[in-house]
Parts: structure tokens; C-alpha cells; sequence
């Protein structure tokens, strides 16, 4: 099964939505089967086999029951009351559901409250739970100070990422396609070089893998001699196939490095950037790529890019008599920042209308706030794109998601509404502020489309049909969910350059 649009068209009929969101999901697999059986549209047909996979992958996700999840909480705060967890369960702080009847909540929900409750960070019994937030905030208005003072920052970065299937005895003799993203080379990145692509057998012996660059083919690999495929400049989301032949134990490795340049734009202001560093912002427009033209990127891209009429009175809310575009993407910016709360989520596939999930519940993680950003400047007609891959600083690197908008005179500007958000909740409005129009430089985006097909294609259902940050893998059969494998992105280096 390959995810198409139309896969989460139709409605999920009621009695199985009962059975869904009661946790029943033995009992609503096999209505689901029963129902398949017989004579229904064709789009249902495809929602429900659809929905079968969803009702897979989400009770992995939230292992902990009510009891269970308690402890952690009195583990690892101060005095912590079975009051105050039915107080934050009840204010919608920790993402559960049911299962069999019974509330079970997420694999991560302590890190998510830590992240963002400051009330609870004085208890903590363990401070070093919090380090890594109060150190990249501080790492964060540092690099903010130099690239006002400066206007702007250039910087190389070499990454290396290594993916490994759990289950070191699957697929033995299969056909096996593992892609791991990179940089695709625009907006603010430059000089992308593909360092090594190799796989590393079980006895720790390590091989370099023919790299072939597809140069805009998508062509297909065959089971034999591992080769990697490096995807095009500017695919939509870029990646490093690697395709033949399956031992079992191989892990699979890429390193690359590329370049940065972020210049500082002041967008409440007349805008700056440093002589000799050119990204996204202040760029021409006959030297923008067709694809990055702002009038591609007014429209609905269906299942999530999606006007409804509520996100409409919304954004109308928010908006309100404003004309002015970069000041209309100010008001959606400045709103999603103080009014919707981070939250880790379960995987996307499993969450059938993201921007509803975040438009109603006032909650999401940073793909979801970047997505309502999306949503909320097109309906106001200002363009506005998606980009994501790594957030990559020093000692720090993870997945992460953000936007792009378009406003004169600047060209695309940058809008994270998930560090502006946080800047929020900790006091701190100059970092808050500076996150529209503006982005660090420890980003590497390998995707600059909402969901875009890899080249070549998967055949298969990704784990994350939307985004690409840890990679997919396929066998013959089927593509592996992401409990199935582990991708490891490690910084090897990186450097401030200075002006050329």
C-alpha cells in the first residue's frame, strides 16, 4: 500500500471510530476486515485499509498506564500529588488515549511536561532532565547576538548518519532500500558534498557503496552489489538510497558536509544582511528556482493543507482588517507562539487531520504548529512553504520542522513558530521576536515539500508518509515502521566562516 491523498478522504464509520478511540483495536481490525469483504466505494475501501495500519502503529506509542505514569511523575518531582496529575491530565498537558477502555499515556510525556511546564522545573529531583533546554537557550541567544551584530552567519557543518534494522535477523537475502536524508541545495544551503556512503556488515567490516547520482532519474536499483543513489540537487526531499542485496546486521552510513549562510533580516525594520552572505531572504527573483515562486504556494494540498471553514473564522480571528502580508503573518506568528502548547505526538500517519488536531486542541509538536503557520498565511493570502530536516548544533542534534514565508520587500523569510514558542513560555521575547524572518544557522533541511515522493520512489507505505528526517527503509514486502530501525546523526564538525 503507498499513501495517496485520497487514502484519508472518506470518514471513518462510527461504530469503528467507537471502537477506535475506546481502545478496542483487536475488536475494530476485525470489523474493518469484515467490512472490506463487502460491497462498499472505493474510497472507503481505501480509508479502511488505511485505518488498519493506523490502528497498528498507535498503541506502541503510548505504553504507560494511569499508575504507571504517576510514579514516573512522583520519581522525578518533588512532593508530586495524584491531584495535580489528574489537574494536568484534565488541562490537556500530556498526549494519552485508550486502550481496552483504560488511559495509557505516551512513551515521552515526562520529557514533554519538562519541556514545557516551567512551574514543575524547580522539583525536579534530577536537574540534568533540564540541561539540555536551559544550554541550548542560552547557545541560541548567543548565536542571535552574533548574527544581529554581524548581519548574518555563515557556517560548514559535516554530519554523519547511521541507520541499523533492531532486528538483526530480518530480511536475510532480500532486496533491501534504505535512504537516509540530506541537504537539498537551496534557500540558505550551499555546497553540499557526499562524503561517504558505505555499509558495515555485521562483523564490523566496513564497505564503501558505488554511489550513482541520479541526476533527476528515478530509476531503480537491483539486488546485488549494494549501491547508493544520491538524489538530485533539488528533489523535494533528498536522500541517499541504498539498494541490494540484505545481510543480516548491516548497518548503513552516510557523511556529508555543506554550508549555511543565514543573514540576519530585521523584519519589523528596514531589513540588513552582511556583505557576502546570501540565502532564501534578499534573493532576486529571476534567480529563484521555478518551484520556489510564491505563487506555487497560496493553494490546499489535501489530507493537511486543508481551508476549512473553522481554520478560516480562525485565521479571519487573528487576521482581523490587516492587509499588509508580512504584518498578517506577524499576527498568525505572535498567536500559534502564545497560544498553542507544545506537545510530542504520536506518528503523523496516525493523526488523520493534523491541522485540526492543532486548530482545536491548541497543541502540537513542531511540524503541527508549522503546518497551522502554513495553513493559516495562505487562507490569508500570504505564501507560505514548509521546510524541515535536523536541527544540528554542537552536542545537539535532532529532528525538527519549520516555515517559510514570502513578504515584500524581503522575498522568503523564515518562521519557526516552535523556538518562537518556547522563547515564549521561558520570558524571553528577543529570541521570540527574532524567530520570524529569521532562522539560526543549525539547520539542515532535506525537505523543502510537505509530502513529497523520494527518488527513486518507495513502493511501500513510509513510517512517515509526510516528512523525512530518520530515513525509511524497504524490504520486497513492505516498508518498516519506525520502532523497527534507529538512525543516529552525529555532528562530526563545524566552523564559523568568515566573509570571502
Amino acid at each position: 500500500m503507498k499513501f495517496t491523498e485520497s487514502m484519508l478522504a472518506a470518514p471513518l464509520p462510527e461504530d469503528i471510530q467507537k471502537l477506535k478511540w475506546y481502545g478496542d483495536f483487536e475488536v475494530a481490525d476485525r470489523v474493518i476486515r469484515k467490512r472490506l469483504e463487502t460491497d462498499i466505494p472505493a474510497a472507503l475501501k481505501e480509508r479502511l485499509e488505511a485505518e488498519l495500519e493506523i490502528l497498528k502503529r498507535m498503541p506502541g506509542q503510548y505504553p504507560y498506564t494511569w499508575e504507571q505514569a504517576l510514579e514516573v511523575m512522583q520519581a522525578n518531582f518533588e512532593d508530586f500529588t495524584r491531584e495535580e496529575f489528574q489537574e494536568l491530565w484534565e488541562s490537556n498537558a500530556m498526549e494519552w488515549i485508550y486502550i481496552e477502555g483504560r488511559v495509557h499515556f505516551k512513551d515521552n510525556f515526562l520529557e514533554n511536561l519538562v519541556k514545557t511546564r516551567e512551574w514543575l522545573s524547580g522539583r525536579l529531583k534530577v536537574p540534568a532532565l533540564e540541561e539540555n533546554k536551559r544550554s541550548n537557550a542560552e547557545y541560541l541567544n548567543q548565536t542571535i547576538t552574533y548574527m544581529k551584530e554581524h548581519g548574518g552567519i555563515a557556517c560548514r557543518f559535516r554530519i554523519k548518519s547511521t541507520l541499523k534494522l533492531k532486528d538483526s535477523e530480518a530480511g536475510e537475502g532480500q532486496r533491501i532500500r534504505v535512504y537516509l536524508p540530506v541537504p537539498v541545495e537551496y534557500a540558505q544551503v550551499q555546497s553540499f558534498r557526499l562524503l561517504a556512503a558505505s555499509v558495515i556488515t555485521v562483523d564490523g567490516e566496513e564497505k564503501e557503496a558505488k554511489v550513482v547520482d541520479l541526476a533527476g532519474r528515478a530509476e531503480d536499483g537491483v539486488c546485488g552489489p549494494m549501491q547508493a543513489y544520491l538524489a538530485p540537487s533539488d528533489a523535494d526531499q533528498r536522500t541517499v538510497c541504498f539498494t541490494g542485496a540484505y545481510q543480516p546486521g548491516m548497518q548503513f552510513k552516510i557523511e556529508y558536509e555543506y554550508v549555511v549562510k543565514m543573514p540576519y533580516v530585521d523584519a519589523g525594520g528596514a531589513g540588513k544582511a552582511a556583505a557576502g552572505i546570501s540565502a532564501a531572504a534578499g534573493t532576486a527573483p529571476e534567480k529563484w528556482r521555478e518551484k520556489d515562486k510564491p505563487f506555487h504556494y497560496l493553494g490546499e494540498q489535501l489530507p493537511h493543507i486543508h481551508f476549512t471553514p473553522y481554520l478560516k473564522a480562525v485565521t479571519g480571528e487573528v487576521v482581523g482588517d490587516e492587509t499588509d502580508p508580512l504584518k498578517k503573518a506577524k499576527r498568525i506568528y505572535d498567536y500559534i507562539t502564545s497560544h498553542l502548547m507544545y506537545s510530542y505526538v504520536r506518528s503523523y500517519l496516525t493523526i488523520t487531520e493534523l491541522v485540526d488536531y492543532a486548530a482545536a486542541g491548541w497543541k502540537g509538536d513542531c511540524g503541527i504548529q508549522a503546518l497551522l503557520f502554513i495553513n493559516m498565511c495562505r487562507i490569508a493570502g500570504v505564501p507560505a512553504r514548509w521546510q524541515s530536516g535536523l536541527y544540528a548544533r554542537p552536542g545537539d542534534v535532532g529532528c525538527h520542522d519549520w516555515a517559510m514565508f514570502y513578504a515584500e520587500p524581503y522575498g522568503w523569510l523564515y518562521a519557526d513558530c516552535s523556538f518562537g514558542g518556547s522563547a515564549y513560555r521561558m520570558g524571553c521575547q528577543e529570541r521570540r521576536e527574532f524567530y520570524f524572518g529569521n532562522l539560526d544557522p543549525y539547520r539542515m533541511p532535506s525537505c523543502c515539500q510537505f509530502q513529497a515522493d523520494f527518488v527513486p520512489p518507495v513502493k511501500g507505505l513510509r513510517h512517515d508518509p509526510y516528512d523525512n528526517q530518520t530515513g525509511e527503509v524497504e524490504f520486497e514486502d513492505r516498508c518498516l515502521d519506525s520502532a523497527e530501525f534507529e538512525t543516529e546523526h552525529e555532528m562530526v564538525n563545524w566552523s564559523i566562516l568568515t566573509e570571502e
